[in-house]
């Protein structure tokens, strides 16, 4: 039986449209995140377990994604433009487990289960050194009729995360894995990581 997770506000958490299109593909489960420059703690906080993906396209960096997934970056940018008045949201997302992270050894281990080079994960991890990097477990769900919103000027800047302005379903979605797909995946990674 498929669990639902059901969105209670319209928070959304701002990551690169390759992520948002690997996680809502079931490529990966994990995302890693350390703060925006402008976080009002100066660094990463989960605001909430549950949350709208918004996808961010102008800070994305070919050299920062593996080779075999520059088809999948390739894809975000199909039909966008610099002068886009209008983001679609298409996922919503519910964090499993947030896992603090300082080893190195742990982050190389990680990677065959990520679309990001080493050198993107070690400017993660050594920016800010005394902060851990967080491994985000995130269990995608697709909403059935994804919807296009205004890109108000309220969602600009490296924030992390905003309130979406407009009206998003809180229901009819779809989830990406299966209980069962998610969970196998989610235990050989928390296996590297509690070694």
């Amino acid at each position: 039986m498929q669990t639902i997770a059901q969105p209670a506000s319209p928070l959304s958490l701002k990551e690169w449209a390759v992520a948002v299109k690997a996680l809502g593909e079931g490529v990966q489960i994990i995302t890693i995140r350390k703060g925006g420059l402008y976080e009002e703690t100066r660094e990463f906080r989960l605001e909430n377990n549950q949350f709208y993906l918004y996808p961010t396209y102008e800070h994305q960096k070919r050299e920062m994604v593996k080779a075999e997934y520059h088809p999948l970056l390739d894809a975000t940018y199909e039909g966008w433009t610099s002068e886009q008045k209008t983001v679609r949201i298409e996922y919503f997302a519910e964090v499993t487990d947030d896992v603090e992270l300082m080893d190195e050894d742990k982050l190389r281990a990680l990677s065959p289960y990520h679309i990001w080079t080493d050198n993107f994960a070690d400017v993660r991890l050594h920016w800010k050194k005394k902060q851990p990097l967080h491994i985000l477990f995130v269990r995608m769900y697709r909403l059935q009729q994804p919807v296009q919103i205004p890109i108000e000027a309220a969602y600009q800047g490296c924030k992390s995360w905003h309130d979406l302005l407009v009206e998003i379903p809180r229901h009819d979605f779809v989830p990406v894995l299966s209980d069962d797909e998610f969970a196998q995946k989610k235990a050989v990674i928390l296996e590297i990581l509690q070694k």
